[in-house]
């Protein structure tokens, strides 16, 4: 009996030693985990930083502090090694952005390759791009030399081909001459003769019945139209001076039976980032291709800047220009500080309005006389300036180098200094 009872002991003693083990297991375990700060410790601590540091890298701060467990002298050095080196990045008082950005985007842009053109995912678009497109969105064109939409649908149509097959169709313009096998114009009946393509008529969506409505509407008082069996339409116009039917051919040609005026062509694409199918567009509508139901307003793009400031104002044409430069640097491996961009961007649409970077724009209407004729065309500009009485008050950098002004107001020189003398007026 006593024997089996020292068994007992040692096995009881076993048991404990194991659990004491677990427990000290499970005490390291709980120390490693407490280890960090909490979520709110560390967001009272980043907080008193609220009036240096930004609040998206305030937030970036927290999440990372509570990722990495941290305690609070590790999260307190890091707070102060990220101030430091935040404040090192702002701008000094009285530096020359505008020269810097200049030469920042200047400098790259002339290393630019020859690979002005690519293929917007498939082999029938190219788009233009590295100097020319550059210069296209400085200068602030009307249009631009590839106009191209990227249309993006909405969750109950994006997954579904024959709805965004459907979509396509609605928005790709649809003309006569798009849908004829052939149309050839009879001088001596005064008539167009119109032979339509069935393939082309199923491929768009469109009828016989439709391209008829559609010549009724133009057709005026002494034409007439024609049905000769089932893919045949002759017009008869009517019109009897030859440059005028020509004219009128032109206008049949591109009579628009379906479609949105200025998309020309349309193709579908499976986008494998987001999963879904989209639209790109050769030309681009904004206004129009908006108010098409299934299109998503909130993801659809065009690179025609001047729409984006008609349709959605100056604050997306400012986005735009900051997009539409940052992709045609970094497509030629250009890595420019994203800041020199904005700064161009925000030049361009100071005023509430688009101006271009030139003598037409930003360049051109600035307040000194002499900047303005250090730029281009001096002699205009001095003898309209003379004509006018205008007075450069000499406030900016150009100005000042044209004269031989010193100090010239531009970093330590744009602190004006007064002395105050350390005399007794009562000793005098």
């Amino acid at each position: 009996m006593p024997r089996k009872k020292a068994k007992k002991t040692t096995r009881s003693k076993k048991r404990a030693s194991r659990k004491k083990k677990k427990t000290v297991k499970a005490v390291k375990e709980e120390k490693r985990i407490s280890r960090g700060i909490s979520y709110e410790e560390a967001f009272a601590l980043v907080e008193r930083y609220s009036y240096i540091l930004p609040q998206n890298l305030r937030e970036e701060l927290i999440s990372k502090i509570i990722e990495n467990e941290m305690n609070h002298e590790e999260a307190t050095e890091l707070l102060n090694e990220v101030v430091r080196r935040y404040q090192n990045s702002l701008v000094d008082p009285g530096e020359a952005v505008g020269m810097v950005a200049a030469q920042s985007v200047g400098e790259p842009s002339t290393q630019m390759t020859l690979r002005t053109f690519h293929f917007a995912g498939v082999r029938e678009f190219n788009v233009t791009l590295g100097l020319p497109r550059l210069i296209e969105i400085v200068d602030a064109r009307r249009v631009p030399s590839t106009p191209i939409m990227h249309i993006y649908l909405e969750d109950d149509v994006k997954n579904d081909k024959d709805k965004v097959l459907d979509i396509a169709r609605k928005i790709e313009l649809t003309t006569v001459e798009n849908i004829a096998k052939d149309v050839t114009l009879d001088y001596l009946e005064s008539s167009i003769i119109i032979d339509l393509d069935p393939e082309m008529l199923e491929n768009r969506g469109v009828t016989v019945e439709d391209v008829l409505k559609m010549l009724n509407r133009i057709k005026g008082k002494k034409g007439r139209i024609e049905r000769q069996g089932d893919y045949t339409i002759v017009f008869y116009t009517g019109i009897d001076d030859i440059s005028r039917l020509r004219r009128m051919f032109d206008r049949v040609l591109g009579l628009r039976l379906k479609g949105i005026k200025g998309i020309n062509h349309t193709i579908i694409r499976y986008d494998e980032e987001n999963k879904e199918y989209m639209i790109i567009a050769e030309g681009s509508n904004l206004a129009a291709v908006l108010q098409v139901e299934g299109v998503d307003i909130r993801r659809t793009r065009t690179n025609n800047i001047s729409e984006i400031l008609e349709v959605l104002g100056i604050e997306a044409t400012r986005t735009a220009i900051i997009e539409e430069m940052s992709n045609v640097l970094s497509e030629q491996g250009l890595d420019v500080d994203i800041r020199h961009i904005m700064l161009i961007a925000d030049a361009m649409t100071l005023t509430g309005r688009l101006r271009q970077v030139g003598r037409h724009g930003v360049a051109g209407e600035k307040a000194s006389v002499l900047a303005r004729a250090a730029f281009e065309v001096t002699v205009k500009h001095l003898t309209d300036a003379a004509m006018r009485g205008e007075v450069d008050d000499l406030r900016g950098v150009t100005e000042n180098v044209i004269i031989g002004s010193r100090p010239i107001p531009l970093g330590t020189g744009i602190v004006k200094l007064l002395m105050k003398y350390g005399f007794n007026p009562k000793e005098q």
